[in-house]
């Protein structure tokens, strides 16, 4: 690609950097995650000053486009999944909504004890016995979710349900339930070695951890659950009117 800027343009120069750099990191050998040129052999070719050219890369690198690694170079960034907070949807439908293609790693379905904080939750002693569900999921690089789901008893879930399906059809269409509240909370925290194992990852690099609360059309608790994003994977997005 040749890469040349207008500087007798009217369009500011940090501006036609942006653009062409858009382009740019589409394009083989940088798609797949090779260096850009070093910073001022780049500004160097482009006959601009390395402070323009931080403008815009800058803003590609807050958009989440390129990664900068000091001493060694800005690359693209992997693609991450987007997911928006006040869109409500199982995880399979925000995938397909967005065409990534994704396969389950691991699904495990067990009774277990509902324990103190899915008792509590649901309104139950802690020894009566809960159907969990537990999927890792991810896509040809490798895992980049782990969900840990438990469903009220009066649900009527069996365990021998397609879980592969979405989720919340199962809920609609096999139990005639609608999950219509979804009461959630996010935080970063450092891989355990557990969790690390399972999506691939170093112990201590950072992960997202999702804990979703969700209830039926009369408030009344169905599903407790947990995810484990990658960090490198995920975005999560949220807009504010006011």
């Amino acid at each position: 690609m040749d890469l040349k800027v207008d500087h007798n343009s009217p369009v500011p120069l940090h501006a036609q950097v942006e653009k062409l750099l858009r382009e740019l990191i589409k394009q083989s050998p940088f798609r797949e995650g090779a260096f850009l040129p070093r910073e001022v052999e780049l500004a160097k070719e482009l006959g601009i000053s390395r402070n323009t050219l931080r403008q815009a890369t800058n803003k590609l690198e807050y958009e989440g486009l390129l990664m900068r690694k000091k001493g060694v170079g800005t690359k693209v960034a992997e693609q991450s999944v987007v997911t928006h907070l006040q869109q409500w949807q199982s995880f399979t439908q925000e995938m397909n909504e967005q065409g990534v293609k994704f396969k389950n790693y691991k699904l495990v379905t067990e009774w277990v004890e509902a324990g103190e904080k899915v008792g509590r939750f649901f309104e139950l002693p802690e020894d009566v016995l809960v159907l969990k569900v537990s999927r890792l999921r991810g896509d040809d690089e490798g895992p980049f979710v782990f969900f840990e789901s438990f469903f009220h008893p009066r649900i009527g879930l069996t365990g021998e349900e397609n879980f592969s399906r979405p989720l919340y059809d199962i809920l609609e269409h096999d139990c005639n339930v609608i999950p219509s509240l979804s009461k959630e909370k996010i935080k970063a925290r450092l891989a355990t070695s557990i969790t690390a194992g399972r999506l691939k990852i170093s112990q201590g690099e950072p992960v997202l951890v999702r804990e979703r609360f969700v209830y039926d059309a009369g408030e009344l608790p169905l599903e407790y659950n947990l995810g484990f994003y990658r960090a490198d994977k995920f975005t999560y997005t949220i807009d504010i009117r006011r």
